[in-house]
């Protein structure tokens, strides 16, 4: 078998958490390569291509759709061209919500509308709120605020200045993320494998690496792990078994979990928590559904 690994040009050096994948592989006589998802490659001369650290993508979208849509004519692609499209636009929250998965309260901004954030947080009875971008990651043009008047004036400074371009979802702040954190489920071809715990620096929301942010292995409590297979089970019926999946989780003052974000085109597997078992975990099902 002869394996893709689609990452990108400008990987930072310090990313190292798939060598234990790599070494995986090599044990399973998987042959692989990495490379930039933009380069001139023939992708056709492998078996599959794993979409890994393509982290460049979401300034260069149109760019990118473009190429899932011309590899997977070339190859088998993971996940499947379907999903990763459906998945890149932050819309399927809704979908998800509106499938019964408890997602946070929401309220969807979309482009071109004009919206008055004063009146929505008074009508939700929200006392903060977080705004993020439906195309975006790594925290951004997110912004969080409570209800002072200069906070309501940057959120609408915001709202105005994004809506114009792109869509937007507003939800309150639930700021159990700052002391909790985010936790993550793993799963390959829906079996869990591990679980992480990512918590920002004193004071911030942010549970990137990029910003200071520290990770921890976690086991998912019963209700996380109830969302999560209700999530999996209804994308498979629509688009196939996933052969990957990072579900995140954020929590309500009460403890109630909501599923914050499904990782399905380029999550980082957290590979350094789920130990060599992880990887022989995902080799072992890539293996499966090849054939």
């Amino acid at each position: 078998m002869k394996l893709a690994i689609a990452s990108c040009a400008n990987l930072p050096d310090w990313e190292k958490d798939d060598v234990l994948f790599f070494e995986a592989l090599i044990n399973q006589k998987i042959e692989h390569q990495v490379l930039a998802w933009d380069a001139d490659v023939d992708w056709s001369q492998f078996d599959a291509c794993l979409i890994r650290t393509t982290w460049d993508y979401q300034e260069r979208f149109p760019e990118f759709t473009q190429w899932i849509e011309s590899v997977s004519q070339q190859t088998r692609l993971f996940n499947n061209k379907e999903v990763m499209l459906w998945n890149s636009h932050k819309r399927y929250l809704k979908e998800l919500e509106d499938n019964g998965i408890a997602i946070a309260p929401s309220e969807w901004l979309l482009q071109g509308g004009k919206y008055d954030v004063a009146e929505i947080m008074a009508r939700r009875g929200w006392n903060k709120g977080f705004i993020k971008p439906l195309i975006g990651a790594n925290a951004r043009e997110c912004c969080r605020f409570d209800l002072s008047a200069k906070n309501l004036e940057i959120a609408q400074k915001h709202i105005d200045r994004l809506t114009p371009n792109e869509d937007l979802v507003l939800q309150p702040y639930l700021s159990s993320v700052e002391k909790f954190g985010e936790t993550s489920g793993i799963f390959f071809d829906h079996q869990f494998s591990h679980g992480t715990r990512k918590i920002p620096v004193t004071g911030d929301f942010r549970v990137q690496d990029d910003y200071g942010a520290k990770d921890y292995p976690y086991e998912l409590s019963d209700a996380e792990k109830m969302v999560a297979d209700k999530a999996l089970s209804w994308v498979a019926e629509r688009f196939g078994r996933l052969l990957y999946a990072r579900i995140d989780f954020l929590h309500d003052e009460d403890g109630q979990a909501y599923l914050n974000e499904m990782e399905l085109i380029e999550p980082s597997l957290f590979f350094r928590h789920g130990g060599k078992a992880s990887c022989q975990l995902l080799t072992q099902k890539l293996l499966q559904q090849m054939n």
